[in-house]
């Protein structure tokens, strides 16, 4: 396991206001404190407006659970960062994001997708996060299918797991001692994924 790089405060050595946030953060859907709030707690307001941007953008958008977490993928893959990809490819694996579609993104590969859908979530993550900017024909089509609201809340949650990764590399956040990791690659380096290609048929 690697070693933090910042000392990370457990709940019996926390300061009153961060065992007020930590006690929030264990009470909603996340269950438990893991991953870069460890890091953020060390600023116990930071922490606490983090913990509530992340459960909107990762439980209550209008995107289903398995395209949310599929961009969640593409962001953890670009950032090479190993708790949020371990963490988020057992998350999609619950929401149902085909198996072959998350080793593929391990891989750097490009997915054999099981629907248009995704692949336009996963084309508009990789473009934003590779250049941060969309093309008028990826912004379209998640926009058409999602419309503006949904468009709104893909281009926050790529931009917040960017942050979310970089903190994670940044401090050396470990993953728990129970969960063995599964990317296993080059913290240092970014991974440039494909483009995917629209389907003739959809041309």
């Amino acid at each position: 396991m690697s070693t933090p790089r910042i000392p990370l405060p457990g709940p019996d050595e926390m300061t009153a206001a961060q065992r007020a946030v930590f006690d929030k953060i264990v009470s909603g859907p996340r269950g438990t404190l893991v991953g870069p709030l460890r890091a953020a707690m060390h600023n116990p307001a930071l922490a606490d407006c983090w913990q509530a941007l992340g459960q909107v953008l990762r439980y209550e958008t209008s995107l289903p659970d398995s395209l949310n977490e599929l961009a969640i993928l593409v962001a953890a893959r670009h950032w090479n960062s190993e708790l949020e990809w371990t963490i988020h490819a057992g998350a999609a694996r619950r929401a149902g994001l085909d198996e072959g579609v998350i080793e593929a993104l391990r891989a750097g590969r490009l997915p054999d997708f099981t629907s248009e859908a995704e692949r336009e979530i996963y084309e508009f993550s990789r473009q934003l996060l590779e250049t941060g900017r969309v093309s008028e024909a990826s912004y379209t089509a998640v926009r058409a299918r999602w419309d503006a609201l949904g468009v709104v809340e893909l281009t926050a949650l790529v931009g917040y797991y960017s942050m979310v990764a970089m903190t994670l590399n940044a401090h050396g956040i470990p993953l728990p001692d129970h969960i063995p990791a599964e990317l296993n690659s080059t913290p240092d380096t970014r991974t440039a994924l494909p483009p995917s290609l629209r389907p003739a048929t959809a041309q």
